[in-house]
């Protein structure tokens, strides 16, 4: 059953390969410089490693969005975006993945009634901006760099040909791991937390469980890379600006580090280390970055009137209605699976502001004494609970979401058995391990309860302020949370 419902991702998965994964090599197919065999080989080999290898930096991002609780919400989510994909390419236009999967999971938000997590959505909507941007700043000044190094150095016709096809080839194979690494949270995103795999151990290595699902959705990007990507590539590599091979290769170049850069968690402590300021691990569009890198080599070329504008809109057209559309189709599909076929499309959560919850308020210096009258209420909106907040306190918004946060039923079973079998025990501490074993068999009501109870047995649990520390602690009790939650029917 859970390969049924998991279809619809792989259908993502192939729909990414056939539109956006086949942007690393367009433009080098486009400009004859590459066979498409050799470019779909390659890139297909690499965006497997990148996924599986680094594809955990920037797939949680969704789940802050939007966690899809049930298996058959995940299925309608990712078929929505897979379907909108799909017309898309029909169309020959090199859409965006990341998109029609955002519209995907907030028409999931909308149709439960969960609250959309702004801050994560405002962060995902300003990469749809700056990766063009940023892509299009790259290659402009790679091309200038570029052509006046050839000015100085004089390269045979036949040596600057070899030189281009292996750069192309080298670069798309980096650009091809980045994409796997950033995009794969595309395809499998969604299924983060109703993923149906367990950890696989090859003696040599071992998968962890989200690795497993990551490789089965990077093979199917593989083979949409194959089957049907051909149409789009030619858009990019020819229709809106004329490429020559070297430009080919700095667009590639461009596109590939703008994508490894939102998707390394390297890179990101590298920079923390040194002081500076850090980009955000989000998936972001390769079809966009693409697009950019294009414009970015034109301008340098011959300026802006070069550019085929009427398709440069159509694309951009394309950037809008695809979240749209992904969104409506999701919002139909939902009710049509839950109340034709019968299907949990999501596990409502129970919201009980208890004694203890307005205790724990008071300590954050939360209190409203309107606050008193909601003990002991139950709600499974969260935005039914935050309407009757707001009409029955004086609470911020900040406040009222801090009071929605504490007050989620989370009914965790500490059971240590699993620490062996169904969670990675090498993330964590030996003191933090100690602590969770003297947990064994205890039941916490609110999550916020284990991490109080957690930091009172080990000084490792506690929050340092230090960005990566604390995101690490932060993952690890989503874990936690994960596998030890009592199952709900």
């Amino acid at each position: 059953m859970s390969w049924i419902f998991l279809s619809s991702g792989l259908l993502l998965g192939w729909s990414l390969g056939a539109n956006d994964a086949a942007n690393v090599f367009g433009t080098a197919v486009g400009t004859r410089m590459i066979r498409f065999k050799t470019a779909a080989t390659i890139a297909s080999i690499f965006v497997i490693l990148g996924a599986v290898i680094s594809g955990a930096g920037a797939a949680h991002t969704y789940g802050k969005l939007g966690a899809i609780n049930a298996i058959a919400g995940s299925f309608v989510a990712a078929l929505s975006a897979a379907l909108t994909v799909f017309w898309m390419t029909k169309l020959g236009l090199p859409v965006s993945t990341t998109q029609s999967i955002v519209g995907a999971i907030v028409g999931w938000d909308i149709f439960t009634g969960n609250l959309i997590d702004t801050k994560t959505l405002s962060r995902i909507l300003a990469t749809w901006i700056a990766s063009p941007v940023l892509t299009a700043i790259f290659s402009f000044f790679f091309y200038i760099a570029l052509k006046n190094y050839l000015n100085r150095v004089k390269i045979h016709i036949l040596e600057m040909d070899l030189y281009t096809r292996i750069g192309l080839i080298l670069i798309g194979a980096f650009g091809a791991y980045s994409l796997g690494a950033n995009n794969i949270g595309n395809v499998m995103g969604v299924f983060i937390s109703s993923n149906p795999f367990k950890a696989i151990d090859f003696g040599i290595f071992r998968l962890k469980d989200i690795q497993v699902l990551f490789l089965v959705g990077g093979i199917s990007i593989a083979v949409g890379i194959y089957t049907y990507s051909y149409r789009v590539m030619k858009t990019v590599g020819n229709d809106i600006f004329k490429l020559s091979p070297l430009a080919a290769l700095i667009v590639v170049l461009s596109e590939s580090i703008v994508l490894f850069i939102f998707a390394s968690q390297k890179l990101e402590r590298l920079l923390i280390s040194l002081g500076l300021p850090t980009i955000p691990l989000v998936p972001v569009s390769s079809s966009q970055a693409v697009v950019g890198g294009v414009v970015g080599v034109a301008f340098a070329k011959k300026g802006w009137k070069v550019i085929n504008y009427r398709l440069l809109v159509r694309i951009v057209i394309g950037w809008i209605f695809t979240p749209v559309t992904s969104g409506i189709l999701t919002f139909f599909l939902l009710f049509v699976m839950q109340n034709v076929f019968m299907q949990p499309v999501h596990f409502p959560d129970t919201y009980l502001v208890s004694r203890e919850v307005i205790m724990k308020l008071d300590e954050l210096g939360i209190k409203d004494p309107h606050l008193m009258a909601f003990e002991g209420r139950v709600f499974r909106v969260p935005v039914k609970m935050k309407r009757a907040l707001k009409s029955e306190t004086v609470l911020s918004d900040a406040e009222i979401s801090k009071v929605i946060k504490y007050s989620k039923v989370d009914s965790i079973l500490i059971d240590t058995t699993l620490l062996s079998t169904a969670i990675d025990t090498e993330m964590f501490s030996s003191c933090q391990l100690k602590a969770l074993k003297k947990l064994h068999g205890r039941i916490f009501v609110y999550s916020w309860q284990l991490k109080d109870r957690l930091k009172e047995l080990c000084g490792d649990w506690w929050y340092t302020g230090d960005p990566l520390h604390d995101r690490d602690l932060d993952e690890k009790f989503e874990i936690l949370v994960r596998k030890f939650s009592i199952k709900k029917p």
